[in-house]
């Protein structure tokens, strides 16, 4: 088993600590740093250990912010309802100067290759750990769920090497916090039975 720093926090904490962050410096994280956040998400349980899955690291900015115009262009196109296009929302997120990877300097996609009924399942699980990680080494961390779908089509594919088969389960913004996120209070566990 892999020691880990002691100055780092553990993993309850990280648990705890851990927020959606949407503020980021441009401070690039190390490809080191990033390689150890990966080595702790493959660590995640997988059905049948078929461990599923692949990882893209993108921290060119241009590239970021063509993706991000993209998304934004097929989320505009996707949202044109009325109750949507007059929400603040839809507002916020069709605004020129709006970046929906919050300007991160790294975005690391969690793939799945197309293996059992629960590959996407053990996706989340490595996000999952990887984000803890991320939070235990001093990093923010925040899913972009609206680049899913635009991150999936056939020419973003190509143009990231990407094969077909291959599906982008979670994007997930990296990088150091501009600010401190504030706690979020949280519901207490809903328990339907306990016999």
């Amino acid at each position: 088993m892999k020691s880990v720093n002691s100055d780092n926090l553990s993993i309850i904490e990280a648990i705890y600590q851990r927020r959606a962050v949407r503020n980021f410096t441009d401070e690039k994280t190390s490809r080191e740093r990033i390689l150890q956040l990966l080595d702790a998400a493959v660590q995640a349980p997988t059905a049948m250990h078929e461990e599923p899955w692949e990882f893209m690291v993108i921290q060119d900015p241009t590239l970021l912010k063509r993706i991000s115009e993209s998304a934004k262009n097929a989320l505009s196109l996707s949202t044109e309802k009325p109750a949507f296009t007059a929400s603040a929302m839809h507002q916020h997120f069709t605004a020129t100067d709006f970046n929906i990877f919050y300007n991160a300097p790294s975005l690391v996609l969690v793939c799945a290759k197309p293996v059992g009924e629960f590959a996407s399942a053990d996706c989340w699980l490595a996000a999952e750990n990887l984000m803890l990680a991320a939070c235990a080494y001093g990093l923010a961390t925040c899913v972009i769920g609206f680049a899913v779908q635009i991150l999936n089509t056939s020419e973003w594919k190509k143009e990231l090497g990407i094969s077909d088969e291959i599906h982008i389960i979670a994007p997930i913004i990296l990088g150091v916090a501009a600010e401190s996120a504030l706690p979020v209070p949280r519901k207490k566990a809903n328990i339907l039975a306990w016999k």
